[in-house]
């Protein structure tokens, strides 16, 4: 099991992070996105986008958490989350997901949203969006449009997910 250091991106990251996105993903949307979201002070929150990084100091592995909104109340959305096609299965994903998770319960943040593999985000503690009377603002299979509050004894809003502009939604 190889153990990984995850840190908050700086500005020197941003080609690789760039690059970890046009290797995992067949298409640069994903990187177009998040170059996108970094411009946007509405949807960018300093500290929520971590990079997973090799022991040799190269970065593997990327989960960005942005601003978005539902039924006007602030939460969170996990996307993108990318891991180099060569390091894929090795724990650099689940490392950035869970420290982007745990800084965004620090800073006092509660709803996580995520449109991911109703196989591999449960481990997270996510859940299906619609048992907290979320839904996406397009067509999503259920089980893939997830949720989970980082403090269960705060409340959770329901309604329509407002997605930042970068998104295209």
């Amino acid at each position: 099991m190889t153990t990984w250091t995850v840190r908050p991106e700086t500005a020197d990251d941003i080609p690789a992070i760039r690059d970890i996105l046009l290797a995992a993903f067949p298409t640069a949307l994903e990187a177009d996105i998040v170059d996108a979201l970094r411009a946007d002070p509405k949807a960018w929150i300093d500290g929520l986008s971590m990079v997973t990084e090799a022991s040799d100091g190269s970065l593997t592995g990327y989960a960005l958490l942005t601003r978005c909104h539902v039924d006007g109340e602030p939460a969170l959305a996990l996307a993108p989350c990318a891991v180099l096609p060569a390091a894929q299965r090795t724990g650099a994903g689940s490392a950035a997901i869970r420290t982007g998770l745990d800084a965004a319960r620090a800073m006092g943040e509660n709803l996580v949203l995520v449109l991911g593999h109703a196989d591999y985000y449960p481990k997270f503690g996510f859940t299906p969006a619609s048992r907290f009377g979320i839904q996406a603002p397009f067509e999503a299979p259920d089980e893939a449009m997830m949720a989970m509050a980082l403090d269960d004894t705060r409340p959770v809003p329901a309604g329509t997910i407002q997605y930042p502009a970068a998104f295209g939604v």
